[in-house]
């Protein structure tokens, strides 16, 4: 079907490419899966001392959001926190995740609202009846003191009031809900520490189930140390499917920052009334409020700035300028049915709505669980005759072409290259949760080029491969353990290996760097939201429901999951499950052969 879930495909190893053109020469990366270089195990940097909060933002139903941020004290493991949805917010609709079943639930056009509890609360209330029709999308709450930007990002998840949007006021006389119990239990901050005895002996038997194939690659590190617990080919690369996703979100969050927005300009073209759009690589822009993303930049509002720049100068001509982007729009290692399949698309530094051809339709999709959209076949010029037909310009004076460079003014008319407006994207911190909450891979490779860009390397395929890698090793992570020929996953030739991915979910979550704990709001919650929402409920299963924090990837023969877990002694762990020999045919063995490994870890103390 051409999504990163749904490669059903009865192939076996001919049927994969597995090249990696125009990769070589990129140092540091390790094209061979089988490379097993022993790791020197090395501590993870200490939680974050001190670290500020701001005032608590105004939440979006008139009182006051509170949430639990990456700032805590020495010696105190950072979780995202429980989640909770208030008295009388309504049922929590879902849209489709571009990696879950159909039907299960998503993080896009949910009840407004969603907030936590603060801290001295009380107990939660009774857990509702039927958690699957009222609890499909949970949110975790981060409240990150942007340092430098001076911005204050109260994080509910992607939905509307988040970060400002137009939220309609309670409905006078709504029925009160209780609020629903915590989903996420709490960590003890005296909660011993599993040994590698321990963990070793509740998941031995498990990693060889025959559901998971013939090669399993398994990491299990503990978050507040950084000590490795468990590992079974943790240092082999392994094709990680959508778990890729979490490597895009951490480089980007570290290399751009979480406030960072990507602009889309509008310049003043060679002659009088022609104008040019320039591209600046955000995946969400929409043409007005009927846009798929919410909270997006807008192509009328744009059209307005330009209006009002040219003053009694009518537009003649639309150019469309996407060169930000170099190298081809698809990766030459995605499966022939990717461009059409409903979930990928070609990679452009203009486009709106994802490239999706009915964004309004593709909401109402998601809401019932079908996450695939028909895109169209060339987003920047889709893009740019959308904008030529706010300004009044036929959709034939539409072409390609590049910014003249800046000139001045001519009698107070804006000269070649002046700027006639701009409009920016949600920042990357609310990207990054589109990203992960519904597996967006449109986005996930917008967001590796502006790791490219901030790395000064081409915003294409290779470069964001490079730029990524070398984030990777700034942030004190074995680089060499990564090969990326994309940020999306959807590519086969996509190597990570278990350790890196728990190395990286530890790191962002000891509070050593605040910043990239964003990654964990987005996270689907077992038996409770996202691509977990119908896992974790058996009864070999059911001890990781609320507890199982995890990215999901699946292709063909490819099965992974990682994420956090908390211990039955409160102790949070990392993990990284990744399988790419399974069966094609026991689909849904394999993923619970992976669960029962979560939930192994979950049910124990593994002393």
């Amino acid at each position: 079907m051409g999504r990163e879930d749904s490669h059903y495909r009865p192939e076996g190893p001919d049927g994969r490419r597995t090249g990696r053109p125009g990769a070589g020469g990129v140092t540091g990366r390790v094209p061979v899966p089988e490379a097993n270089v022993p790791r020197v195990a090395q501590p993870m940097p200490g939680p974050a001392v001190g670290a500020s909060t701001g005032p608590a933002p105004t939440g979006p139903n008139g009182g006051t959001s509170t949430g639990t941020g990456p700032t805590g004290g020495a010696g105190r493991d950072l979780p995202p926190p429980p989640i909770y949805r208030p008295p009388g917010a309504p049922p929590a609709g879902s849209a489709g995740s571009a990696d879950r079943p159909p039907g299960t639930g998503s993080g896009y056009a949910d009840a407004p609202g969603v907030t936590a509890a603060p801290p001295d609360a009380g107990p939660p209330g009774p857990a509702p009846r039927r958690r699957g029709r009222r609890l499909l999308v949970l949110a975790g709450v981060l409240l990150l003191v942007l340092a430098g930007a001076g911005v204050v990002v109260t994080r509910p998840g992607p939905v509307a009031g988040w970060l400002g949007d137009e939220v309609a006021a309670p409905t006078p006389g709504a029925t009160t809900e209780p609020p629903p119990a915590a989903v996420l239990t709490g960590l003890d901050p005296n909660a011993a520490e599993p040994t590698p005895d321990g963990v070793r002996a509740a998941l031995a038997p498990l990693v060889g189930a025959p559901a998971l194939g013939s090669r399993v690659n398994v990491s299990v590190t503990d978050v507040r140390t950084g000590q490795t617990l468990y590992g079974q080919g943790a240092d082999d690369g392994t094709v990680p499917a959508s778990v890729a996703k979490l490597v895009t979100a951490v480089t980007v969050l570290a290399a751009r920052g979480p406030a960072y927005r990507i602009p889309t300009r509008a310049v003043a073209g060679p002659n009088e009334g022609e104008v040019v759009i320039v591209g600046g690589g955000d995946p969400t822009l929409a043409v007005d409020d009927d846009g798929f993303y919410p909270g997006a930049a807008r192509l009328d509002e744009l059209a307005e700035q330009v209006r009002q720049a040219l003053g009694g100068v009518a537009a003649t001509k639309v150019i469309v300028d996407s060169s930000l982007y170099s190298g081809p729009k698809y990766e030459p290692g995605w499966d022939d049915d990717i461009p059409t399949g409903g979930y990928g698309g070609a990679v452009t530094a203009l486009m709106t709505d994802g490239a999706r051809k009915d964004p309004v339709r593709a909401r109402k999709d998601l809401a019932a669980g079908n996450g695939g959209a028909e895109r169209v076949p060339e987003p920047d010029l889709a893009a740019g005759r959308a904008f030529a037909r706010l300004l009044g310009v036929p959709g034939d004076a539409v072409q390609r072409g590049s910014s003249p460079a800046p000139g001045g003014t001519d009698a107070g008319t804006p000269g070649p290259g002046a700027e006639l407006g701009t409009v920016e994207s949600p920042p990357v911190i609310r990207l990054v949760d589109f990203m992960i909450s519904d597996s967006d891979n449109l986005v996930a490779e917008a967001l590796a080029r502006q790791v490219a860009l901030a790395r000064s390397q081409p915003a294409s395929f290779v470069g964001a491969g490079a730029a990524m890698d070398e984030v990777v090793g700034e942030l004190g992570l074995p680089a060499d353990e990564l090969a990326l020929a994309d940020a999306s996953g959807l590519s086969r030739s996509n190597r990570i290996s278990p350790s890196l991915l728990t190395d990286l979910i530890a790191l962002a979550g000891n509070g050593s760097r605040p910043e990239l704990a964003a990654i964990f709001a987005g996270l689907p919650v077992g038996g409770w939201s996202g691509t977990l929402l119908s896992r974790y409920d058996s009864a070999v299963t059911n001890t990781g429901a609320g507890v199982v924090r995890a990215k999901t990837g699946t292709l063909t023969g490819v099965h992974a999951i990682a994420g956090l877990v908390t211990t039955a002694d409160g102790r949070l762990l990392s993990f990284a499950v990744l399988t790419d020999r399974a069966p094609a045919d026991t689909i849904e063995q394999t993923r619970l052969a992976l669960d029962r490994i979560a939930a192994a870890l979950a049910g124990c103390g593994c002393r």
